[in-house]
């Protein structure tokens, strides 16, 4: 099964602020953009940190309410710092949580979640930024055709994988849900069905009614 890797779901060319860009210039930067976030980089264009929209509103939200209605926000020392910063160094959140080109959007997926980030700068063996990879980015997998997702199935999982242990499977896909039916030799063939076919990309859920022969495992068909 060829598994999505982060350097094809990535975006390549990727807006970059340098450590010492000013907060106006990073402001005036995403919205030319269109972006809620930018990677910043060292000299090397080795990822330092992101800074988003969230840390650029650190210095509004830390300023006096002109008309007293709401008081101003208790800010540990890290975070008022950041609200008093002027450069992209000051103002990021750092360090750069990041990703490998030939990771799988599995794990990608992981340590966005682990980390409770919305995007990854995508680095080479020698740290430099070669990409960045968001949740949109991995979120488009689940937009792979109904057939495409039968086909790899079929062909990869219960043919090429699996082999006669799965030949009287049959797969059917709507919206990205799988429901298998069919029939096996021996019961414990089952979850290895239904685990293999949830790890295909674009798969949502997969449902199973095949029918087995036997609890036995002996009976395990030697050509699987």
């Amino acid at each position: 099964m060829h598994h999505r890797t982060v350097a094809e779901l990535m975006t390549r060319n990727v807006v970059r602020a340098p450590r010492d860009m000013p907060f106006k210039e990073i402001v005036r930067l995403l919205e030319d953009n269109d972006i809620t976030a930018v990677p910043v980089v060292d000299e090397l264009d080795r990822p330092m940190g992101v800074v988003s929209e969230a840390d650029l509103l650190r210095k509004s939200s830390a300023q006096p309410d002109p008309f007293g209605r709401t008081p101003i926000p208790h800010l540990e020392a890290w975070d008022r710092a950041k609200a008093e910063g002027t450069r992209a160094e000051e103002l990021m959140s750092a360090p750069a949580v990041c990703a490998r080109p030939e990771w799988t959007m599995v794990e990608a997926a992981r340590l966005m979640a682990a980390q409770n980030v919305k995007r990854l700068p995508v680095v080479d063996e020698t740290d430099r930024l070669q990409g960045i990879v968001s949740r949109s980015d991995l979120l488009r997998i689940f937009l792979r055709r109904d057939d495409a997702i039968h086909d790899e199935i079929t062909g990869d999982v219960l043919q090429r994988t699996l082999g006669p242990a799965a030949e009287r499977v049959t797969v059917e896909v709507h919206e990205g849900k799988v429901t298998l039916d069919g029939s096996v030799e021996v019961k414990m063939m089952i979850p290895v069905i239904e685990r293999l076919c949830r790890s295909v990309d674009g798969v949502v859920s997969v449902s199973e009614h095949i029918a087995y022969r036997t609890d036995d495992p002996r009976r395990f068909p030697t050509g699987a």
